[in-house]
């Protein structure tokens, strides 16, 4: 049986007809085209899907589409604004908290609903912060460096180097 779903999704507005049962994720990726979140666990486990319902980081594999409608969801696309990089997105690049990819969306998804939260997060914040994203390359270090960098920039502290 299909439901109605009203989704505003990195700014727009979406009207589906979606089955009970599909979760955020599903619908993102097959309806609306964004395959930036991944499902990797299809579990909670890992944080591959990581995305902000309301500001505040979600699993969307299991959180079930219908539970967003009437809701605003951001995605990692919706991070960038005019084909720029946001801060997060910037630092991650810069400080090498990138290696295989594909924990980065929730990685950055949940970054930066810390650092909506937080300025100046300590690096045992950021950590708890990140602590439902799994890294399979083990990248942490760096990972937690990139949003101490973004952290700092947000602040409009100056840039090493």
């Amino acid at each position: 049986m299909s439901y109605a779903l009203e989704l505003t999704v990195n700014g727009v507005a979406h009207s589906l007809a979606v089955n009970g049962g599909r979760t955020l994720l599903t619908v993102l990726r097959d309806d609306l085209g964004l395959t930036g979140a991944k499902e990797g666990c299809d579990d909670s486990e890992c944080g591959a899907c990581m995305v902000l319902l309301g500001g505040r980081p979600v699993n969307s594999c299991s959180f079930l589409a219908l539970q967003a409608d009437r809701r605003e969801v951001t995605t990692v696309e919706g991070l960038a604004t005019s084909g720029a990089l946001d801060s997060v997105q910037r630092a991650f690049v810069e400080s090498g908290g990138i290696q295989c990819g594909y924990c980065t969306p929730g990685m950055l998804m949940s970054a930066t609903a810390l650092l909506a939260e937080r300025q100046s997060p300590t690096a045992d914040e950021v950590r708890a912060a990140l602590a439902g994203n799994l890294c399979r390359c083990t990248g942490y270090q760096k990972i937690v460096q990139a949003v101490l960098v973004a952290a700092a920039e947000l602040r409009g502290a100056p840039r090493d180097g």
